[in-house]
């Protein structure tokens, strides 16, 4: 099984750059060739066992052409410890996020790789989450929201813009409801569904925009969840719900 550290250095691969790390052969096999633009979606606590248990909520994305990898996640599995791993491609010993902080990395990442490269990154994210802060004070373009939906709505000017080799957007509405009512509450399965229809628009679009050019796109949560007392949810134990999640790459 990977690890979410596989994420920089495989993205690093697909667009040409050098990039320490052991990458998923998996995924480079599922894409051979050299991405000239790539869009990285983060839904945030989309476990493993939520993708199993609802997993027909996924039909809309069409996953036969689909690479789906059960991914391990890291401890402790809250949200800035896993994004600090995903782009820095390190395990939290050497990038220094420990626990629920979200200082600004010193560390080199796939965005910092991107820069160097002569490529033009871009965050998209909601206002106060650690995508939007751990990654800040690098030449690159940010574009920080209140809300998901005008995250979303940014995503999409982006891609229809196509200056950007690497879009990276984030959405944290399931987490941030299933942490009120439950994994399988309600309101946190409609927001579920809502990260499913936006990554399925956002995926869309990029066939439309990027015509003619060599792209792939993922959809790469950070870590699961599991219910507690209260009918509430949580992450952060090592424990299966909460540390395999679902990554899943396309080919554009």
């Amino acid at each position: 099984m990977d690890r979410i550290t596989y994420v920089a250095p495989t993205a690093a691969h697909l667009l040409g750059i050098e990039y320490d790390g052991k990458t998923s052969s998996r995924v480079e096999k599922h894409c051979p060739d050299r991405a000239q633009r790539l869009l990285l979606y983060n839904p945030d606590a989309v476990a493993w066992w939520i993708f199993e248990k609802y997993n027909s909520y996924f039909d809309k994305l069409g996953l036969s052409g689909s690479l789906v990898l059960k991914t391990k996640s890291v401890m402790p599995c809250v949200t800035p410890v896993c994004f600090a791993s995903i782009y820095s491609g390190l395990m939290p010993k050497f990038h220094g996020i420990r626990s629920y902080v979200k200082p600004v990395l010193s560390c080199r990442t796939l965005f910092d790789a991107a820069i160097d490269a002569g490529l033009s990154p871009a965050i998209c994210s909601t206002e106060g989450d650690s995508i939007s802060q751990i990654f800040l004070n690098r030449d690159m373009e940010y574009y920080i929201y209140p809300t998901v939906d005008e995250v979303n709505a940014k995503a999409r000017e982006l891609i229809k813009a196509d200056r950007n080799e690497l879009i990276v957007v984030y959405n944290g509405n399931y987490d941030g409801a299933m942490h009120k009512v439950s994994p399988e509450g309600a309101a946190a399965l409609s927001a579920l569904r809502d990260n499913i229809a936006a990554y399925s628009e956002l995926r869309g679009l990029c066939r439309e925009a990027w015509q003619g050019k060599t792209a792939y796109s993922a959809f790469l949560p950070d870590h699961g969840c599991h219910e507690i007392d209260g009918a509430m949810g949580s992450h952060g134990l090592d424990m299966p719900e909460d540390m395999e999640i679902v990554h899943i790459w396309d080919r554009i």
